[in-house]
């Protein structure tokens, strides 16, 4: 009697001995699957994008840091739901097929984002506006949870062995390519709609827009076939039984799916978020660059970045899956930090002379600070609030009453109103160097902090750009969808996806604005190490039982 391993030989060797594509159905393949990766990565980052908008419309509060931390756990939702997501369409994938698992997948996050657009703000209905919404986010999560494994599985079972890497890099470009076509839709609205009207409702337009998008989905994807590697299974009789069982019993699959796990997702995931949503709104927020120039600099670097996914499969088509990802990973444990500090010293040079020059020091008794709480239950507390609002560092000294001081300057505030105490705070710091304007930085400037996001991409790309080509390779294919799906998702979707929410909390509670950025070095220095241990050396191979 046959094994699994046996049968998985047979149907990947009588895949491969059918005709090969074409280079015209290849480039449909790809394209149609890229274009598919890019609108639904659309949908779910024009969350991200609009974040600020969001918040005001269905988050709002007077702690704005809780608004803002509202905003990413809703945000966070989303990645919660995407392991669900991909039991589900991985199931469905593996036992009727990879082409109309993710014509589903795509239809439901497309419907799903149209959604948000339609949801009234939390003005007009309440407490309902927000459940809403995190409800359509759930939806957004399930169908990203089996878009990746879809388009992926799509893509590596109908490229030769030799070019794996190559034509599988377009699905992680068009990752990137959703969060650049988030941007160009929310410029090109905020050019055409006056900027009042597009705070009330001209942000809802470009979730109104993914309808427009779900139909070029659909139509590109219809045109295409089944993948030839499941046509030959499903002739053969070799399906799997229970994808989602057997990916936990399969001989191996259990240290396959720890590697994917922590060894690749892990690792690409936080990195790729640090790289663009951190940078985002670090850009926006603490350093209080101007949203308009912030959202074309990471327009112009996202694009860039773009070929550099391309480039790094290709690459690994020739070295080998594991080199480019360790190589990205120990260097982003070196430069992260440094890129950062230099993101800071470009984009608002005043706000880091002033911290330098001025440091900022709290004198107080319980000076807690609840980045949850929509009220701070002590005056020291909300100071913290309110300099954690603006952006400022500080150190924390006990001492009688509540006060601030700079240097040998001192702003008592226990006898200030509460609702005072923000502008008598921002007065204070102002008249001792301090600006909360936004900035536009110096063209230079903006050069050198393109170049620095671009190290950021070039990171990412590292150690993404052969991912969907090296997944596909560690599982076999009777289980693959779901094998690959169930680790991707379980590692973006919480290491990665709740990034923003764990890192914004650390930034609130110490004070550092870079203190967000010790969760993603922890995250892919363990990484590195699964990685180093479990990945295979060598040149790329089809899947094979140890």
């Amino acid at each position: 009697m046959a094994t699994i391993g046996d049968r998985d030989k047979m149907g990947e060797a009588q895949a491969l001995s059918q005709r090969e594509p074409s280079e015209s159905e290849i480039r449909l393949v790809i394209g149609a699957s890229s274009a598919g990766t890019i609108f639904e990565w659309y949908d779910f980052f024009i969350y991200g994008t609009l974040a600020a908008l969001i918040g005001a419309a269905f988050f709002p509060s007077d702690n704005a840091t809780l608004e803002v931390l509202l905003v990413w756990a809703g945000f966070a939702v989303g990645f919660g739901f995407r392991p669900l997501g991909a039991i589900l369409f991985g199931f469905l994938g593996d036992r009727l097929g990879r082409k109309y698992t993710f014509l589903v997948t795509v239809t439901l996050m497309g419907v799903a984002t149209a959604g948000v657009g339609l949801v009234p703000t939390a003005d007009s209905i309440g407490l309902a506006a927000p459940l809403i919404v995190l409800f359509l986010r759930i939806l957004q999560g399930l169908a990203l949870g089996g878009e990746y494994g879809g388009a992926a599985v799509y893509v590596a079972e109908h490229a030769p062995p030799e070019k794996r890497g190559f034509y599988t890099s377009f699905i992680q470009a068009s990752v990137v390519g959703g969060f650049v076509l988030s941007i160009v839709v929310v410029l090109a609205c905020q050019l055409l709609i006056p900027p009042e009207a597009f705070k009330a409702w001209g942000w809802r337009v470009p979730f109104l827009l993914s309808l427009i998008l779900l139909g070029i989905s659909l139509w590109m994807r219809l045109k295409l076939s089944e993948s030839p590697v499941f046509q030959a299974m499903k002739e053969a009789g070799e399906m799997s039984g229970n994808p989602f069982l057997e990916s936990f019993t399969y001989p191996g699959n259990k240290k396959r799916i720890f590697v994917a796990l922590f060894g690749i997702t892990g690792v690409l995931t936080t990195i790729w978020y640090t790289a663009f949503f951190s940078g985002m709104s670090f850009l926006k927020g603490p350093m209080r660059m101007d949203d308009q120039v912030v959202n074309l600099v990471l327009l112009l670097s996202g694009l860039v970045a773009m070929s550099f996914y391309v480039f790094v499969g290709r690459w690994s088509d020739r070295v080998g899956r594991k080199k480019p990802i360790i190589v990205g990973a120990l260097a982003s444990l070196v430069l992260l930090f440094p890129i950062f500090w230099g993101l800071g010293a470009l984009a608002n040079p005043g706000l880091r002379q002033a911290a330098a020059e001025a440091p900022v020091a709290v004198i107080g008794t319980q000076c807690n600070f609840d980045a949850f709480a929509e009220e701070q239950a002590t005056p020291c507390g909300r100071l913290l609030q309110d300099l954690t609002a603006l952006g400022v560092p500080y150190t924390v000294a006990a001492g009688e009453g509540v006060a601030i001081t700079v240097g040998t300057e001192r702003l008592d505030l226990a006898v200030t109103p509460p609702q005072a105490q923000r502008a008598a705070v921002q007065s204070f710091l102002e008249a001792r160097g301090y600006s909360f304007a936004k900035q536009v930085p110096p063209f230079v400037n903006i050069i050198g902090i393109v170049a620095l996001l671009l190290a950021l991409g070039l990171l990412s790309a590292l150690t993404y750009g052969s991912v969907a080509a090296l997944l596909s390779e560690m599982f076999p294919p009777q289980i693959r969808y779901s094998s690959m799906s169930i680790p991707y998702h379980i590692g973006a979707g919480y290491l990665g996806g709740f990034l923003p929410l764990i890192a914004t909390y650390i930034v609130a509670s110490t004070g550092d604005v870079y203190a967000g950025l010790w969760y993603t070095w922890a995250v892919v220095a363990f990484g590195v190490a699964v990685a180093w241990w479990g990945l295979p050396d060598g040149p790329p191979r089809d899947f094979a039982d140890d």
